[in-house]
């Protein structure tokens, strides 16, 4: 899905844009993010800045190349969703997406994450991926659970509990050096939101059986046996 080992070679585009993902990398790992410049990079690779700007708007952009086609992947898979999927299985279906994009590629995976967690900016721009990821799965939520009260509230705390699940997997395959099943590891982590979340048909009771709630107001000094009565008298059990 776009990651610096994926592309196809077929094309000229993608193997230059691969050029200057292998480039920049390589520049990164032997001077440092903050030491390598676009020209550097073009340099290495050579090209033109112009061909660098053509497929990345900034350098931070070439250490997460992969991220815009997987962010569209995700919303077509959302927007492809029956009426009849349950909402939760299937947003975990499409934070798997994300998992795969890494599992793609693990040598790549494993240098950006060390890379952004040297690099203050990097893991910013991080960060604000994620909120992107998150805020997708979160409009799909919110639409499935329009009807619902609680639906908003919902769709929030369930798109970042699968964020969360799917980053602990994410990291500590990524901490491992990439060793491992990645995907199996994302799997048990989701398992563990769908059960908590149970498939998202945890029943909040409709507004028309909402149970009625009396508050009866009386002097501190009126005896419990009144209060009784009057609390039974506005239950319509007097």
């Amino acid at each position: 899905m776009g990651t610096a080992g994926s592309a196809s070679t077929n094309s000229t585009k993608p193997a230059m844009r691969d050029s200057l993902i292998a480039a920049a990398f390589q520049l990164f790992l032997e001077r440092g993010y903050e030491q390598t410049t676009v020209d550097d990079i073009v340099t290495l690779a050579g090209v033109g800045r112009r061909s660098f700007f053509r497929y990345f708007p900034s350098k931070e952009d070439v250490v997460f190349p992969d991220h815009e086609q997987c962010l569209a992947d995700m919303t077509r898979f959302l927007a492809a969703s029956a009426d009849s999927d349950d909402p939760m299985v299937r947003v975990c279906g499409a934070a798997r997406l994300v998992m795969r994009m890494y599992a793609e590629n693990p040598t790549f995976s494993v240098q950006r994450y060390r890379l952004t967690r040297e690099v203050t900016g990097l893991r910013t721009y991080e960060l604000s991926v994620v909120w992107r990821y998150e805020k997708t799965l979160g409009d799909y939520l919110r639409t499935r659970w329009a009807d619902r009260r609680d639906g908003t509230l919902r769709a929030n705390v369930a798109a970042a509990a699968v964020v969360a699940a799917h980053n602990h997997a994410l990291r500590h395959w990524l901490r491992s050096g990439g060793e491992g099943d990645p995907l199996a590891e994302v799997d048990g982590a989701l398992e563990f939101v769908r059960a908590t979340w149970g498939g998202g048909q945890a029943a909040e009771a409709p507004a028309e059986e909402a149970e009625d709630v009396v508050v009866v107001i009386t002097k501190r000094s009126t005896p419990m046996w009144r209060v009784v009565r009057e609390v039974e008298s506005s239950l319509g059990e007097g």
